[in-house]
């Protein structure tokens, strides 16, 4: 997989790429994670590439040339464009996997008071990561790199995602290790029997109960 970070601030984003599982996967080869600065594909004579908004307000807009060029520039048929923006769609676990089957993923970091609005007609999807504001789109599109690269085959042990969090609109079981006896806090008897089937029954029992506890609104989907 190929991913594009479009953004004013590569810098930002340099030392995520450098470090655990997204290092391991770059240098398998696995993903190829290009930062973009959308500033170098500025007509202006400044390198501007904001303005004030029409009808007045607030804060100053990104214009569209920059942005358009960059995309354009390194778009293909197989890329999928996506905006991180407040106003896109709640980002979720069934997301990211949809979004791991894809050749090319452009992420475009939005800043300032946002998008001039003619830049949603080059957007394949706008995503949000939750329902508030940031200073910008960098953080959110890292939140996008560590979860769909994890997802690439050979990223990490398919298991290890398949039994998380959200597969099956359950949260994860609680999980122990040693010592067995901490501080008075026990470890559930069951997980010491060697019997899996228990084992497996417990866990799927944890995982309804925790969800049913913390989070009913995913048991009614």
């Amino acid at each position: 997989m190929r991913i594009d970070i479009v953004t004013l601030f590569p810098e930002m984003l340099e030392s995520f790429l450098t470090s655990s599982i997204i290092k391991r996967a770059i240098n398998q080869k696995l993903v190829k994670i290009n930062l973009i600065n959308f500033r170098d594909y500025s007509k202006d004579p400044h390198s501007k590439v904001d303005d004030t908004p029409y009808g007045g307000g607030c804060g100053m807009v990104l214009t569209c040339q920059p942005i358009f060029d960059c995309i354009e520039s390194i778009k293909t048929e197989k890329s999928k464009v996506v905006m991180l923006t407040p106003d896109g769609i709640s980002y979720n676990q069934k997301q990211a996997y949809n979004l791991s089957k894809e050749t090319h993923l452009i992420l475009l970091c939005g800043h300032y008071e946002g998008f001039d609005e003619r830049i949603r007609s080059i957007v394949d999807i706008e995503i949000s990561i939750g329902d508030y504001i940031l200073t910008g789109g960098e953080i959110p599109a890292l939140v996008l790199v560590d979860s769909v690269t994890r997802l690439i085959p050979g990223v990490i042990e398919e298991k290890s995602h398949l039994e998380e969090s959200f597969n099956d609109s359950l949260l994860d079981y609680p999980t122990y290790t040693k010592p067995r006896n901490f501080r008075g806090m026990e470890v559930p008897e069951v997980l010491l029997s060697g019997n899996h089937k228990k084992i497996d029954e417990f866990r799927q029992e944890m995982r309804y109960n925790r969800t049913k506890e913390r989070r009913p609104d995913l048991l009614k989907k």
